[in-house]
């Protein structure tokens, strides 16, 4: 730990929404490895059974499993009020469930925009809205939520929608950060770059230029670094080297530029 961590007055509790596989449960197994707790939301009934138990098995923590939908519109309140009805408290909340879309927006299924919406921005905004009264109350807790690199951009084109809510996550976390300075609470959001997870073949962008070009990091280094920019309190964190100058090179006018060499590397192969 460093001097900038949280002190626990017991064992701390982490929720982490899509914790079953990929990013998701690699912060599981860092929050596990670190004294925490676990609770896991997800919405493949077998596949988060699985990874609760491993992390059971692996790091002798309580897992309590929470299967569910949360593209639902009443998903949120629905774990919420579970958690409360079974006296769990939350100390830490993680916001990593996602979905990705990729291709020209006009030909895309409007119900799974919707659904990248509803989860990438409307359930996390929900959840960190239940959850943060009581961390506040209690003067204690953390909020991480997962955006992407691609929140550097202003727009891309074949990610619109997928671009449009990082870059909204990014926003929400910095400015939430800000208020809650001096409350004893923190939000970090975390921005990593091309990772080897199973959001390559569920987003279909394995054929990308900016799949086969830059190097992938692992999901175990970005979930580490996650962690502990979650527990210094830092507002945002984007690991690996190539991923800091793409976020640098994103936010440089003109805008113009950023986005056409977003375009590029977002283009599959010929």
């Amino acid at each position: 730990m460093t001097t900038n961590e949280t002190i626990w007055e017991s064992r701390p509790t982490a929720l982490i929404t899509g914790g079953s596989r990929g990013i998701g449960f690699e912060l599981a197994k860092q929050f596990a490895q670190h004294g925490h707790d676990l609770i896991l939301a997800s919405r493949n009934q077998s596949e988060l059974q699985r990874a609760a138990d491993k992390l059971h098995k692996d790091f002798d923590c309580t897992v309590t499993a929470v299967s569910l939908d949360l593209t639902a519109s009443d998903a949120p309140e629905t774990l919420f009020s579970q958690l409360q009805a079974q006296a769990i408290q939350v100390d830490v909340l993680v916001n990593n469930a996602g979905l990705g879309d990729y291709g020209l927006f006009v030909d895309s299924q409007l119900d799974r925009q919707l659904d990248l919406l509803r989860l990438n921005i409307l359930s996390l905004t929900t959840l960190t809205h239940l959850f943060l009264k009581g961390m506040i109350e209690r003067g204690n807790g953390r909020v991480l939520n997962v955006a992407s690199v691609v929140a550097y951009f202003s727009g891309g084109p074949r990610w619109t929608s997928y671009l449009a809510s990082k870059h909204y996550v990014l926003a929400f976390t910095r400015g939430l950060a800000k208020e809650l300075a001096g409350t004893g609470v923190s939000a970090t959001v975390l921005c990593p770059g091309p990772t080897a997870t199973e959001f390559i073949s569920d987003a279909g962008v394995g054929a990308t230029r900016v799949y086969r070009w830059l190097p992938k990091l692992s999901p175990s280094g970005v979930a580490r670094a996650g962690y502990h920019a979650t527990m210094a309190g830092r507002t945002t964190v984007i690991p690996g080297l190539i991923n800091k100058v793409l976020a640098f090179l994103g936010e440089l006018p003109p805008r113009v530029i950023a986005q056409s060499v977003f375009g590029f590397l977002s283009r599959g192969s010929a």
